[in-house]
């Protein structure tokens, strides 16, 4: 039987700004289906510049970055906003949430910009919002909820169009212990189900918790590469 292609395929990939040192530096990576990845690292190691590279929001000075098959290096400006909307969902620390909109409205958006029919779009918005238990506030605003309920929120958008990699950049960041912890357990409840996870962070229990693999990164190079001791025992079953 044939290998399963990976989700993200990264191969000696630099990138580096002006005269300065690179913030990345011969990176070579690659991520399975279904695998979530934690990667880890001192401020200026180099992990938003990995994001950025994986989401299409920068290009590599060197080398090639390909994502579910397509060569993300090689998108102009409007592939690359098609690829986002197609193939990534991608949550922040700070949610991005609209709070003019509604809670169903703000996940419905990614959905009207990739042009899916409304009743459909409806119906997916509906189901996300009941599996990720916030379905009682799909007419509250945003500024009504809990952290931890905005970031289920955000999660929602982000799974809107079914996308093959959902980014994660700091998502426990601005919320408080209690909140942090039905993140982390939300994560983990979607990589059980198969979603591949790609997160950025400094929470140290949040890649413990949700990680099946991490990476830390030091002035821009992979220094670590580790499979949680919970995968490798699944994997060698």
């Amino acid at each position: 039987m044939a290998a399963t292609a990976p989700v993200i395929d990264m191969r000696a990939v630099s990138r580096t700004y002006g005269e300065g040192p690179p913030a990345l530096a011969g990176v070579t990576l690659s991520v399975a289906p279904g695998e979530a990845l934690a990667v880890l690292g001192p401020s200026g190691s180099g992990k938003s510049t990995l994001l950025n590279l994986i989401a299409g929001l920068d290009r590599p000075s060197e080398g090639t970055v390909t994502v579910d098959g397509l060569r993300v290096d090689q998108l102009d400006e409007a592939g690359s906003a098609r690829y986002r909307r197609t193939k990534v969902g991608m949550v922040f620390q700070f949610f991005n949430l609209l709070d003019d909109l509604t809670v169903t409205d703000n996940v419905l958006l990614p959905a009207q910009l990739a042009g899916m029919p409304r009743a459909a779009a409806r119906a997916r918005a509906a189901g996300l919002l009941r599996d990720l238990r916030i379905d009682r506030h799909a007419d509250a605003y945003p500024g009504r909820l809990s952290g931890g309920e905005r970031q289920r929120v955000a999660v929602a958008r982000a799974l809107m169009n079914r996308p093959a990699l959902l980014l994660a950049d700091e998502p426990t960041g601005a919320l408080d212990t209690a909140s942090g912890a039905d993140v982390r357990h939300l994560l983990a409840e979607l990589n059980a189900s198969g979603q591949t996870i790609v997160l950025v962070t400094h929470d140290l229990s949040l890649a413990a918790s949700c990680a099946t693999r991490t990476v830390e990164l030091v002035d821009g190079r992979v220094v670590r590469n580790t499979r949680s001791a919970e995968s490798a025992t699944a994997v060698g079953r």
